[in-house]
């Protein structure tokens, strides 16, 4: 693959991440926002407001920013909200050139960020991060995220509009990945998978593909797919996800809000995860170029999209309440030897909790607690079915 480092061009401006010659000044726009401050201010402690403008300030690029900044305030997070972060099977990463990185999605934020500390704790630079621009809720967000290497996925454009949007986003992660060997990161799917039944969506493969229409195959391979296994040993949004579930059951009609967004986005930064993993699968590059030419531009998607899910599938790393919920769901004692009765005690114990935090119309306390459950044991169970 050759790969030359050029910088981003003009026409990528409205969803690139902020070019290095410009984050001098958006840093100055952030740091002057007061609801960026109202926010920043407690995460960025020890250090006073001061302080943290003052080392800001002196960041020129963003591997600076992400270093300098998102780092050190990520790492006083997982010392709060996590007992351990790990990252494992790294010679799955490519030494030289730029891959993308395919995981499975559990929280709105913090997926990429666990990456991006693991890679920079590793010496490497951070990937680009995709986010959609459903997110983008307050201007300070997107001044951000694109100064910390994200790049925007418009998905609040007209029906007729979305080609056209779609191949420029495929145009750009070939940019990134090919011509600047960038690393960057994308979920396998929009939007959580709140029951943690994580597949990949055509959609998105079919996405990647626009930039070579004419040669799916090629243009997949040229990207180097890693699939990433993302374990979290507790997911904080758990119940938010299970009330979702139950809105929607009771309204078809109900869509989140922007605040509920915000809901969503705070609970997991700020609750306890526990155990966080992160496991790379292997680059399914040459797997795709086994797939017969004689397959169908369909066929070659929807079998592609296996070979993703099978790599996140088979790296999932499993906690006790994963193996309680599985034998939970199945009604069997399977995998009884992983763990204790004080264990079953326990999930049961934390499962009453979550759904306490519920406050809906008409709870359906059995309907949550079914819903969490699946949360925790469809992992087990996408693994066994390999």
């Amino acid at each position: 693959m050759t790969v030359t480092t050029t910088a981003i061009t003009d026409r990528f401006d409205d969803i690139r991440p902020t070019p290095d010659g410009e984050v001098r000044a958006a840093i100055a726009r952030l740091v002057s926002d007061s609801s960026f401050r109202r926010v920043a201010e407690a995460l960025v402690k020890p250090l006073a407001w001061e302080e943290f403008t003052a080392l800001v300030r002196k960041c020129e690029t963003k591997d600076d920013f992400q270093r300098l900044a998102v780092c050190p305030a990520m790492m006083r997070l997982i010392g709060r909200t996590t007992s351990e972060l790990t990252g494992s099977a790294w010679e799955n990463i490519p030494e030289e050139g730029g891959c993308l990185i395919i995981s499975n999605h559990r929280d709105i934020v913090l997926d990429a960020a666990f990456l991006n500390v693991l890679m920079i704790d590793r010496g490497r630079p951070g990937t680009e991060i995709a986010i959609g621009d459903n997110l983008l809720v307050y201007p300070w967000i997107e001044e951000l995220v694109r100064l910390n290497k994200s790049f925007i996925v418009k998905r609040s454009v007209a029906v007729r509009r979305m080609l056209e949007v779609s191949k420029h986003l495929s145009d750009y992660i070939h940019d990134a990945v090919t011509c600047r060997g960038e690393s960057a990161w994308i979920a396998q799917r929009e939007g959580r998978a709140k029951d943690s039944d994580d597949r990949t969506q055509v959609s998105l493969l079919k996405m990647l593909t626009l930039h070579n229409a004419s040669a799916p195959a090629r243009a997949l391979q040229d990207l180097r797919i890693v699939p990433l296994s993302i374990s979290y040993e507790f997911d904080p949004c758990d119940y938010l996800k299970a009330k979702e579930f139950q809105l929607k059951r009771d309204n078809p009609a109900y869509r989140k809000t922007e605040a509920d967004d915000v809901e969503n986005m705070m609970v997991g930064i700020t609750g306890f995860k526990g155990r966080v993993s992160l496991r790379f699968g292997t680059c399914i590059s040459d797997a795709v170029g086994a797939i017969p030419e004689t397959a169908g531009r369909t066929e070659l998607l929807e079998k592609t999209a296996t070979l993703i899910d099978r790599e996140i599938h088979r790296n999932y790393v499993f906690y006790p309440f994963n193996y309680v919920a599985c034998d939970l769901m199945c009604g069997s004692k399977r995998f009884a030897s992983q763990y204790t009765a004080e264990d079953v005690s326990n999930f049961n114990a934390y499962l009453q909790r979550q759904i306490d935090k519920i406050s809906i119309p008409h709870r359906d306390t059995a309907f949550l607690r079914g819903k969490i459950i699946e949360m925790y044991g469809n992992t087990v169970k996408n693994n066994l079915a390999l």
